[in-house]
């Protein structure tokens, strides 16, 4: 596949959950970007806003196997990964398959799950592959973590580590559409539009041709100035006063492989420094921690980010 052939299914895939995913189209276009670049979305945001929708909408157009786990503080780490049961007959135990072993799977207001449930998850996302009872099982290709949950509510609610945080690709941050767009979502509803049914979706690519698109946007090529450019970025969470823990080397990774798909998408072999701009948000606003004074000032990540794109040099043009 080349990157003229990988924008013709990227496009398709976009334009079909665009049909039932309305207003939230920066949401969906990360969400898409993290599964190509073989990485794991956190989806923040207020009750209603169609999180779980764009998940299902994915897997939909996808032909994906899909899971969905419902986080709640009584959930045990067996109930996500699986567990082995006593086969009476044969007299041996059989492992049997948890929810995690799909291709797509979303986990649903993961913030409810106490840390030991929520910490089943790191081995998965990070090595895609469960251990059990000492036995190592992969999970399928491709395998992709949705996770959900509501910055509002506080009670009954664990917050995710930074360990577990930087396990995610992106943070992607859905909020409340523009008034013509609810509109249109409220119009849907009034003709008939079920979000629980979903078969009006067509099946619009494979999890073969995703896999072949991940590869394709590996190939993509990123000159050095790219990547110091990246690297820079990077490197300035960290000396900025108001952040007390910058983002990582992995952060600047993900920044790449995240640019080297919006490139693709765009039909082009090569990075620019505008692939790299519009994801330094999702990529580092997880995994920069703010310094105490700076959050009774009410200064917000993506605002320490937004002064750190605005002071990088930006390489031009060879």
């Amino acid at each position: 596949m080349t990157p003229e052939q990988f924008a013709v299914p990227y496009d398709r895939i976009r334009a079909e959950m665009s049909r039932v995913v309305v207003g939230q189209e920066e949401v969906v276009e990360g969400l898409l970007v993290a599964t190509i670049a073989r990485g794991h979305v956190l989806i923040e945001g207020a009750p209603g806003l169609g999180k779980t929708l764009m998940a299902r909408a994915l897997a939909a157009v996808s032909g994906c196997a899909f899971k969905r786990i419902q986080f709640t503080p009584d959930l045990m780490p067996s109930d996500v990964t699986g567990s082995s049961v006593l086969d009476r007959e044969r007299g041996t135990f059989t492992f049997m398959p948890g929810p995690l072993f799909a291709q797509l799977v979303l986990a649903d207001e993961i913030n409810r799950a106490p840390a030991k449930t929520q910490s089943a998850l790191l081995e998965a996302m990070q090595d895609r592959q469960v251990t059990v009872d000492g036995v190592s099982r992969p999970l399928p290709s491709p395998f992709v973590v949705v996770a959900t949950q509501n910055p509002v509510e506080s009670q009954g609610t664990y917050p995710l580590p930074e360990a577990q945080l930087d396990r995610f690709l992106m943070k992607l941050t859905a909020s409340d559409p523009p008034e013509a767009e609810e509109r249109r979502i409220v119009r849907n509803h009034a003709d008939g539009f079920d979000p629980s049914d979903l078969r009006a979706l067509s099946v619009v690519t494979s999890p073969e041709e995703l896999a072949a698109m991940q590869v394709c946007a590996q190939r993509v090529r990123i000159d050095d100035a790219i990547v110091a450019y990246i690297v820079d970025l990077t490197r300035r969470t960290r000396e900025d006063r108001a952040i007390e823990l910058g983002a990582s080397p992995r952060a600047s990774i993900a920044l790449l492989k995240c640019a080297q798909v919006r490139a693709a998408a765009e039909g082009r072999a090569f990075v620019t420094p505008d692939d790299v701009k519009p994801m330094v948000k999702p990529v580092f606003r997880h995994r920069v921690l703010l310094q105490p004074d700076a959050q009774l000032q009410g200064v917000t990540p993506d605002e320490r980010i937004d002064d750190v794109i605005k002071a990088a040099p930006v390489p031009r043009a060879a």
